[in-house]
């Protein structure tokens, strides 16, 4: 009876590892045990910062509504506080995407908690 070693599907294997460790320096792109090593590493890394990504985005978010609620007078907390308490449901992506990119409606949303432009006398506008 003929040995059996089931080289096909090891080779896939294999090949397998090493594509997916394509780009990496030295023996990690070559030597079929430290790729091994070193792509298992990599998606334990890329698993791991998945998940941090969305910790990261928030606390941009943070610093960008932040910013802006400090031009109109409001601490952060404040704001959110504020906010919730007038029933605005605006998630802080899309406060921090206003914040950024249209002003005058994040003033607005602003206006609602309670905040006025920093350096402006609001008492004689009228």
């Amino acid at each position: 009876m003929t040995r059996a070693t089931n080289a096909p599907q090891s080779r896939r294997r294999r090949k397998k590892i090493l594509k997916a460790a394509k780009g990496y320096r030295g023996g990690r792109g070559t030597q079929l045990r430290t790729a091994s090593v070193s792509v298992m590493r990599s998606r334990q890394y890329a698993y791991r910062d998945r998940k941090r990504r969305k910790g990261d985005f928030r606390r941009l978010w943070i610093t960008r509504i932040n910013a802006a609620a400090r031009e109109h007078g409001l601490s952060y907390s404040t704001l959110m506080a504020r906010l919730k308490s007038e029933g605005v449901v605006l998630d802080r992506k899309i406060l921090a995407d206003m914040a950024a990119s249209d002003p005058a409606v994040f003033s607005e949303v602003a206006k609602l908690a309670g905040g006025s432009p920093v350096g402006l006398d609001t008492s004689s506008a009228q």
